[in-house]
């Protein structure tokens, strides 16, 4: 039976029975029931495995060295799924702890399934949310990389925090700017939209794209925010009209 066809209490009681099971292998070393859940074909499950592993990180400090132990010993796995959780548990000691994970990252970037790269993008967005500093000056160093779907998952990576915080991003992504990559430059135009439409946001991420050069790339992402706006329209900030009419009067543009 699948996780969301149980109950609410016996989702819960499957919640503590993995949080215990985990608990256990990490006192003692035996790795097969973590593994098992790692790899379960129940993506909520494997969800309860990654959560469980970042609470027990922080509840019991005498176990985190198992704990990175562990999950480096998983990111070895065959399955694609078990890596893909192991970099989730990451996520969730990085967002309070990135230093000790930041390797699981530069190793899941580098995943050859898409999984486990998606779930650096994921992880990277959690993270940067509540733990920017550490998690955007790692990112920086990916914006020039030469694989280009490295670049263009750091730049969709790093999206949630500007969602609040504009300006911590627009320098990382202004670096992308003269990116030939097709897929790069859309998702560097997504990603410009995206952090535009919440209060405030508008009138800083367009101060920001007067100051760069590619003046094609910011008439493209000028017209994605104005667009962003009728999509959004039930959360943004401002109507479209408004974020047009700001623009006009506002923006640099030729």
């Amino acid at each position: 039976m699948a996780f969301y066809d149980l109950s609410r209490q016996e989702r819960a009681g499957v919640v503590a029975a993995i949080k215990a099971d985990i608990t256990a292998e990490l006192t003692r070393g035996t790795p097969a029931k973590t593994g098992a859940y790692f790899a379960h074909e129940d993506t909520y499950i494997r969800k309860a495995a990654y959560l469980s592993v970042g609470r027990i990180y922080f509840e019991q400090e005498a176990l985190q060295p198992n704990v990175i132990e562990r999950l480096n010993a998983l990111l070895q796995h065959s399955d694609f799924k078990v890596r893909q959780t192991v970099i989730n548990a990451a996520g969730e000691i990085g967002k309070q702890d990135f230093a000790v994970v930041q390797h699981f990252f530069d190793q899941g970037l580098l995943d050859a399934h898409h999984s486990p790269r998606n779930a650096v993008i994921g992880s990277v967005k959690k993270m940067g949310e509540v733990n920017p500093v550490p998690v955007l000056q790692w990112a920086r160093q990916y914006l020039h990389h030469e694989d280009k779907e490295i670049r263009r998952e750091i730049c969709h990576g790093i999206e949630l925090r500007g969602r609040k915080h504009p300006l911590d991003i627009m320098p990382l992504l202004k670096e992308l700017q003269h990116d030939k990559t097709a897929r790069v430059r859309n998702t560097l135009v997504h990603v410009i939209g995206q952090i535009a439409y919440k209060t405030g946001c508008l009138e800083q991420v367009v101060q920001e794209l007067n100051h760069w050069e590619n003046k094609q790339l910011v008439a493209d992402a000028l017209e994605e925010i104005i667009d962003v706006h009728h999509r959004y329209c039930d959360f943004a900030a401002l109507t479209q009209d408004q974020a047009r009419e700001y623009i006009a009067k506002h923006s640099c543009r030729q």
